[in-house]
């Protein structure tokens, strides 16, 4: 079981990396600051180094939210197809759903059907995922509003196309910084779950991360990133608002300001949902009709089912195991 759980969290983290590629790249190659390939290729290379940027997050989903001592492999395993499955759904779909939160919503299904809802630590989901939940993204989008504001007062007396090569140059290091962040923040769940699975089958005596592991989730990771995202990223980069180099520079460097922040205090948050509120905000600057509102609809609806149907889909996951025998 501990081999099946590692495969399955390797199995979420490659499946995370192609899901989420677009958070890191989609305004780039929207603007034309980067082409695709090349675009893909700096996400890949930056999503890897910022797996090794600390371990905060891991903590948190490993020992944060659920109980360990009732925590037992079947739990983490039903947890990863169930956040796996809900990726996969969102994905064919072409919705930014987190996966991070269908990795926290798995969690805590498998663990309510196979321990009750006792072995929850309410105070940690409260204050590490639904707090955050609710403020990141608000903070996204008024930040980046207020950024983008600032942004054209300060470049008031420029030119637009003189402005727009001078932002699609800046924006290749906001995409790469946005890579950069948004590594540090979801491998380090991946990292976290498998810990936790090496903790419970006593193959390590007390919570620390191997280095093996945060290299293996950041191979993963990377390897995720790429493949790519198209379904998505044409969603995040095209659909939600019209965005200029300038958009995309301040979108990207506010959102992974954010997750930089938020993965140092050890909160797993949504690298989907910063930088969709943070296009959001920088669309919004241009007045209210320049966001395509039905759009960020289904994105919202995404958002707010993520944590149920990922956790209805693990504890289906546990069920199915445990009626074949699996404990």
């Amino acid at each position: 079981m501990l081999v099946l759980v590692v495969l399955l969290a390797i199995a979420f983290d490659y499946v995370n990396g192609f899901h989420d590629t677009a958070n890191a790249i989609a305004t780039s190659v929207a603007t034309r600051a980067l082409a695709p390939r090349y675009a893909i290729l700096m996400a890949t290379a930056f999503n890897f180094i910022g797996a090794f940027a600390g371990t905060a997050v891991a903590n948190t989903i490993a020992s944060g939210l659920v109980d360990d001592a009732v925590v037992t492999q079947v739990v983490i395993a039903a947890a990863l197809i169930g956040a796996i499955a809900w990726n996969l759904i969102t994905w064919q779909r072409g919705l930014p759903s987190s996966s991070s939160h269908a990795l926290i919503g798995g969690l805590l299904g498998a663990t309510i059907i196979a321990a009750g809802t006792g072995a929850l630590n309410v105070n940690g989901i409260v204050n590490k995922v639904l707090i955050p939940m609710l403020t990141s993204p608000l903070l996204g989008f008024f930040i980046a509003f207020v950024f983008i504001v600032a942004l054209y007062w300060i470049f008031r007396r420029s030119q637009r196309k003189p402005m727009a090569r001078r932002f699609r140059r800046l924006q290749v290091g906001s995409a790469a910084f946005m890579a950069f962040a948004h590594g540090s923040n979801d491998a380090q769940k991946t990292m976290g779950i498998i810990t936790l699975a090496l903790l419970t089958a006593g193959v390590i005596p007390t919570f620390e991360v191997p280095v093996w592991v945060i290299i293996v989730s950041a191979t993963a990771l990377s390897l995720g990133t790429a493949v790519g995202g198209w379904r998505i990223m044409r969603t995040m980069g095209q659909r939600v608002a019209k965005l200029e180099p300038v958009h995309g520079f301040a979108a990207e460097t506010t959102a992974a300001s954010i997750l930089l922040g938020t993965a140092h205090f050890g909160m797993p948050v949504s690298t989907t949902q910063v930088i969709s509120g943070a296009i959001m905000g920088v669309g919004s600057s241009q007045g209210l009709r320049h966001v395509r509102w039905g759009v960020a609809r289904r994105i919202l609806v995404a958002w707010v089912l993520t944590l149920p149907a990922a956790g209805i889909l693990a504890a289906v996951a546990w069920l199915a195991m445990n009626a074949i025998g699996l404990k």
